[in-house]
């Protein structure tokens, strides 16, 4: 979904465009959420489901923080479940990637590889993806043992020892998951102190696989075909180290996608969508919910409220128009 605002409204008109009342871009607990209700107000919702099905909450292993579920359940169960509900109301799910938007105009024009949409509304779920170090041997070795995701390729390290970059809850949840294969799990953080939740702290520093390197920061990636340690320096004595690692799982926030959107809506200053308490961006018709617009709660259930707002929200302005 990286286009200039240029060449995302130079996009050829289809012949015959499909006119839709409600359509949501984005396949996770916003997206699956306001397709539920867009659905259930008989609205027949179309869900163009992005890169990834179910959204970043889908490459979660276990969520424990979801409502009904005292268990926990599986990111990508979850994700089903919700999928499963919004259409059986009528939501219609169609696999694909918007690669152009058009909202000088209304209806607006939602352009993938193969159709147009014409839409009275729009929902926008696109989510976030996960920042980058930005140091060398980073995009060299990803895929050689640079990971972003400890549920999809954590089996691939059975036995080995990894790293794992971050401070937040997601870097603490996959280093968890991770101690059901690697032999051993280091946590480098940047500061003395996680920014994540304290049930998840406690686990962490409970459980013996896992090690703990604080006020430390990554310089470089070491390896040739694949990841063998990782440059680090404390950020307190300056001390500059190698340490040896097989695989380095990296987890430190992410991104909002707002590449089709930039120039054509209001961004706050850490690029997120603009949107009031009505999920309301600054284009009549046009809303966004979850993390593409969330920057201080970004979780599963806040998420999924957003996009019921946003579903009801459209709902009252097709009624208003």
């Amino acid at each position: 979904m990286k286009l200039s605002l240029n060449s995302s409204l130079s996009e050829k008109p289809a012949e015959n465009p499909e006119k839709v009342k409600v359509l949501i871009l984005g396949s996770g607990p916003a997206g699956w959420s306001a397709a539920l209700y867009a659905a259930r107000a008989e609205l027949k919702p179309l869900i163009l489901t992005g890169s990834t099905l179910g959204g970043q909450a889908a490459l979660t292993f276990t969520i424990e923080n979801y409502p009904g579920f005292p268990e926990g359940i599986g990111g990508m169960e979850l994700g089903e479940l919700f999928q499963k509900q919004a259409e059986k109301f009528g939501a219609r799910t169609e696999f694909g990637l918007a690669t152009a938007v058009n909202l000088s105009k209304h209806p607006f024009v939602i352009t993938t590889e193969g159709i147009q949409y014409l839409a009275e509304t729009l929902i926008i779920a696109t989510g976030a993806s996960p920042n980058k170090l930005g140091i060398p041997g980073e995009k060299e070795l990803t895929g050689k043992g640079v990971s972003y995701c400890a549920t999809c390729d954590g089996f691939f390290f059975k036995d080995k020892k990894v790293a794992v970059i971050g401070g937040g809850d997601s870097a603490l949840e996959e280093a968890l998951f991770l101690t059901r294969f690697a032999s051993s799990i280091t946590i480098i953080h940047r500061r003395d102190a996680f920014r994540a939740g304290a049930i998840l702290q406690k686990r962490v520093k409970e459980e013996k696989k896992i090690n703990l390197m604080m006020d430390t920061i990554p310089l470089k990636i070491v390896g040739n075909e694949k990841v063998e340690g990782i440059k680090l320096r404390n950020v307190k004595t300056g001390e500059v180290n190698t340490a040896g690692f097989e695989g380095v799982f990296i987890f430190i926030g992410h991104t909002p996608n707002v590449e089709l959107f930039t120039g054509q809506l209001a961004l706050d200053d850490h690029g997120y969508l603009l949107a009031d308490d009505r999920m309301r961006t600054s284009v009549p018709g046009v809303f966004a919910a979850g993390e593409v617009a969330d920057p201080h709660y970004r979780q599963v259930i806040t998420s999924a409220g957003m996009g019921a707002a946003a579903a009801i929200q459209a709902t009252r302005f097709l009624q208003d128009q």
